[in-house]
């Protein structure tokens, strides 16, 4: 039988001996707790142990870092001491390899200098012209009903969205395999058979690599020969201040993490939007109310602040359910935290979602209440590292203003189109082994307006 993984931290002796924590179940640690429940774990252990332990999690020994100071120091990475590329190549460097996410200090400052073209505003501006059409052919073809699954019909919506936007092309025959190509290396990342065996998480998720890297490198050639108006085409094109281009390979490489991060993170910030809206009926109508109020079907870019209580809505959702639950580093030389040295070569977690639900920071923290981010609230204001869906740091999401542009694009026409609800009593239960997300698609009875 083959062990979890056979890595250990040199510095995991260390750590045992000279910072709080515990090893967990046998062979196990806290893995299970990390995939099913890992905001309840994490707040009990930071109740006994403070806001730096140890714990073990997929067969090595780690320290979990909790709150807004533990976000600060780790995501502001002020001295250069944590590695995101030793961080995240543990859990996603195989399927997503050399993403803007994976890369460090001044390679990663290279590589978003020449993507930042992308997503500037005259930019932005084209990408919602395209996406418009693309938002009200989707949603068009959505058949009411008393069982409505909102997650799939997300997914599915956001990928075609970001093909287009993207890549300037509709999938067609390829969407399915793509989608599948993309939900799969996202599962293997929490793999816990970190091997390539038949039938496994971890062999799906290689195989779902190559597929996408046929997928995009046949398309070059053509794109560098034909560009368009879209994102493929600018990464084939882009260059720096001194005249450098990326490879083909890096092409590649950004244009898989940025299609997954273009639809995955959003399908999880809109399945949440629909959920607590469903549960929260006045807060629907008031937002359809302002969507209303515009009597446009098509969003223009000046109307984005216009739709203030659906940005609300969108914070708070973000605040409950993160799309990244967990954000791994490295630390490439000692630090200090909390009194505690932690040395060279530690792998490092902090969790945006286990901070966004301590009630330290949030009264009532479990409590949907989007008006705490208003401007009389400010609740997410007592600390600067305190509300971080996007991370924070030179790495805070690239994407982070067309995620909002997307979202309430989506939400605009959708709210203009459809009323949806659940239960009373329905919870929607999540999945965290991949992508926060509802375990049951999120059932809704979905109506016309």
């Amino acid at each position: 039988m083959f062990p979890l993984y056979l890595f250990e931290s040199p510095s995991a002796r260390y750590l045992k001996d000279h910072l709080p924590g515990e090893s967990g179940l046998p062979l196990l640690g806290h893995s299970m707790g990390f995939l099913y429940r890992p905001i309840d774990m994490a707040l009990e252990l930071e109740a006994k142990h403070g806001s730096a332990f140890w714990v073990s999690i997929f067969g090595m020994t780690a320290v979990m870092m909790v709150g807004p100071e533990a976000n600060q120091l780790v995501l502001r990475n002020q001295d250069a001491a944590f590695s995101n590329h030793q961080g995240w190549e543990f859990f996603i460097g195989k399927f997503f390899k050399r993403g803007i996410m994976l890369l460090d200090f001044d390679e990663h400052r290279f590589h978003r200098g020449i993507m930042q073209a992308a997503f500037k505003k005259p930019v932005m501006m084209q990408y919602l012209l395209r996406m418009n059409p693309a938002i009200s052919h989707g949603i068009d073809r959505w058949k009411p009903s008393k069982t409505f699954y909102v997650h799939p019909h997300i997914k599915q919506l956001t990928l075609d969205i970001a093909t287009d936007v993207f890549m300037g092309e509709r999938l067609g025959r390829d969407a399915n395999r793509i989608n599948k190509a993309f939900v799969d290396c996202v599962l293997a990342g929490t793999a816990l058979i970190r091997f390539s065996v038949p039938g496994g998480r971890w062999r799906r998720g290689l195989e779902a690599r190559r597929v996408l890297e046929e997928f995009f490198r046949t398309r070059i050639a053509d794109r560098r020969a034909n560009p368009g108006d879209d994102l493929f085409s600018r990464l084939c094109l882009a260059e720096d201040e001194s005249g450098q281009r990326f490879s083909d390979e890096d092409v590649v490489n950004h244009m898989i993490f940025l299609m997954m991060a273009a639809h995955d993170t959003t399908t999880v910030t809109l399945s949440a939007m629909f959920y607590f809206l469903a549960k929260n009926p006045d807060w629907q109508e008031k937002v359809r109310k302002q969507s209303l109020a515009l009597d446009k079907s098509y969003l223009d870019y000046e109307d984005l602040p216009e739709l203030s209580q659906l940005g609300l809505v969108m914070k708070e959702s973000l605040r409950l359910i993160s799309p990244v639950h967990g954000i791994p580093r490295r630390t490439v030389k000692e630090v200090e935290f909390g009194g505690l040295k932690i040395p060279a070569g530690t792998f490092i977690m902090v969790s945006p979602f286990v901070t966004h639900h301590m009630q330290k920071w949030w009264p009532k923290p479990e409590h949907f209440d989007p008006e705490r981010f208003s401007d009389e609230r400010q609740e997410n204001k007592n600390h600067p590292y305190q509300y971080v869906p996007f991370g924070g740091g030179a790495h805070m999401c690239i994407g982070l203003h067309f995620a909002e542009m997307q979202v309430k694009t989506i939400m605009h026409q959708v709210l203009r189109k459809y009323r949806w609800s659940v239960a009373a009593d329905y919870e929607m239960p999540i999945n965290f082994t991949t992508l926060p997300g509802p375990k049951d698609k999120l059932p809704v009875r979905l109506t016309c307006l």
